[in-house]
């Protein structure tokens, strides 16, 4: 079994995890795709931020949706308000929370002062990728 060197958090549900052909269940810990979203949103450096969906794209799996339930699981440990919705929104739940740290990283936000300006604040951003939504390699 693989030891995982973060902290569960503490509203971690059940998780089933694979280990080689049968399926355990092990209270708590990430999964491997959780693991590897935390180490991308864990990557993201401060003044920048990137959506739910280019996470999935840096993970090469899921989707924005997976990411986002795996940061309201086990991303208090990691800088979760840098993950924010295609339009540049944060979460509702915790919308002014994240907005009052990203407005501390220097995060480049539009004009309202509620949203993140994307294509200036994504650090992965790649001059060739067409699609505006996009910001990451493939």
């Amino acid at each position: 079994m693989r030891i995982l060197s973060r902290t569960p958090s503490v509203h971690a549900p059940i998780v089933p995890q694979r280990l080689g052909c049968a399926a355990v269940i092990v209270p708590g810990l990430p999964t491997p795709f959780a693991e590897e979203v935390l180490d991308v949103v864990a990557s993201i450096p401060a003044g920048s931020a990137v959506s739910y969906g280019d996470v999935a794209r840096r993970v090469g799996s899921g989707g924005p949706r997976q990411v986002g339930t795996t940061l309201s699981r086990y991303g208090s440990g990691v800088p979760w308000w840098r993950v924010v919705r295609a339009d540049g929104s944060p979460a509702p739940v915790l919308a002014d929370e994240a907005l009052r740290r990203l407005s501390g990283e220097n995060v480049p936000l539009v004009a309202d002062g509620r949203r993140v300006d994307l294509p200036r604040a994504r650090p992965w951003a790649d001059p060739a990728v067409s699609d505006p939504g996009d910001g990451l390699p493939t």
